[in-house]
């Protein structure tokens, strides 16, 4: 009992510490006021679209309502074997503002393709001009200074890669409120690591990068085997050949929203999907923190376990529950600031029972790694 009681405490103490570390790193992450130099920099937005008819038209009504000077930048829209009317609408838009090309032109028939992702995302990119690579996905709506801030960033700062922030819609149902607060913390931590240098973390949804840093590790190379990973694989290989020269980019301006899962399974296939990624590179901080969180989350589900042969195991799950939440709540308060969504964190402690199931399961069949999605079992 003595033993357990030692090592819930550790564990506790080290979980407090690390979302007190997230808080700093959240705050630490200066705010990014737009330059009003007068931007030169051409671009190229890449969308991979897997049968996003109901999508793809409001995504891309965003785009070209942007404030961007229309003569830098392209918008490239990647087909990816679409069932549906996907196609037609992008083709919908004129040639000159949207251009459309099908993934099966730009594959071998012949070849075992597992990331399908990365293979648009390439095609796109190697049909595009622009100097900087912003990649989106065609779900997602963008503010209309959405892009010039992406660009006065880059030009401002010279990073290879920009991560920025994305935001996930609200109906307030359950599901989508679960949803909604668990992405916004994932995207606190995304900009705190980056901060405190504590590990790779980014969206192809709201991502950026330099051409000639990208073509200088080879682009996706040696990582196209894996069906996850487009953004923070890519990052991982930026970051090794450019190290410090990653940037979180902080400005609601610059926010991107995309629409959570619809469906409880859905949400765990993504999830499942985020998670086969972890420990497939170098990226041992991060693998670290994770297999850390895992454990303590884990250490919920042993102590309740326990808790039929002594209760007092019960009482020791619920001090850590509260820790547990008062720490998260802390680092939380200034990153839903940003996001404007501090009333959905009154729900919050609710929350939690489901929190600490779908981490536990996400994480173990993160590791045995094979999942459904957009239609397809990938491993």
């Amino acid at each position: 009992m003595l033993t357990a009681y030692i090592i819930c405490c550790i564990l506790t103490l080290a979980y407090v510490a690390l979302m007190l570390l997230y808080r700093h790193g959240w705050q630490q992450q200066s705010y990014f006021d737009q330059s009003r130099a007068k931007p030169s920099t051409r671009v190229s937005i890449i969308i991979p679209a897997r049968n996003e008819a109901a999508n793809i038209g409001t995504c891309l009504k965003a785009i070209i309502a942007q404030d961007y000077p229309k003569e830098l930048y392209e918008v490239i829209v990647v087909d990816d074997h679409s069932e549906d009317d996907t196609v037609a609408i992008v083709n919908s838009f004129t040639p000159h503002t949207v251009k459309c090309i099908k993934l099966a032109d730009h594959i071998d028939s012949s070849e075992a393709v597992n990331a399908y992702k990365k293979k648009a995302l390439a095609a796109g990119i190697g049909q595009g001009t622009g100097d900087l690579i912003v990649t989106t996905d065609a779900d997602c709506i963008a503010k209309p200074q959405w892009l010039s801030i992406v660009v006065a960033f880059h030009e401002e700062h010279k990073p290879v890669m920009i991560a920025a922030p994305v935001d996930f819609s609200c109906d307030g149902s359950v599901l989508q409120l679960f949803q909604s607060i668990d992405f916004m913390s994932m995207q606190g931590i995304t900009a705190a690591a980056q901060k405190l240098q504590l590990g790779n973390m980014a969206n192809g949804a709201n991502l950026a990068f330099s051409r000639e840093a990208y073509e200088s590790v080879d682009g996706y190379k040696g990582i196209e085997h894996l069906a996850s990973g487009d953004d923070y694989l890519l990052m991982v290989k930026l970051q090794n050949a450019y190290p410090g020269r990653i940037w979180y980019l902080k400005n609601k301006e610059a926010i991107v929203a995309t629409a959570p899962q619809l469906t409880w399974a859905g949400f765990l296939q993504q999830r499942i999907r985020w998670a086969s990624k972890t420990g497939k590179y170098n990226d041992g901080k991060l693998t670290a923190i994770l297999a850390f969180v895992y454990l303590f989350n884990l250490s919920f589900l042993a102590l309740l376990i326990a808790g039929f042969l002594n209760p007092l195991f019960f009482g020791m799950a619920a001090l850590m529950l509260c820790w547990k939440i008062i720490s998260e709540l802390s680092f939380l308060f200034p990153v839903a600031g940003f996001f404007n969504k501090k009333k959905q964190l009154l729900y919050f402690p609710l929350l939690q029972p489901l929190h600490i199931a779908y981490i536990i399961l996400a994480g173990f069949l993160g590791f045995v790694g094979v999942y459904k999605w957009k239609g397809r079992s990938v491993r």
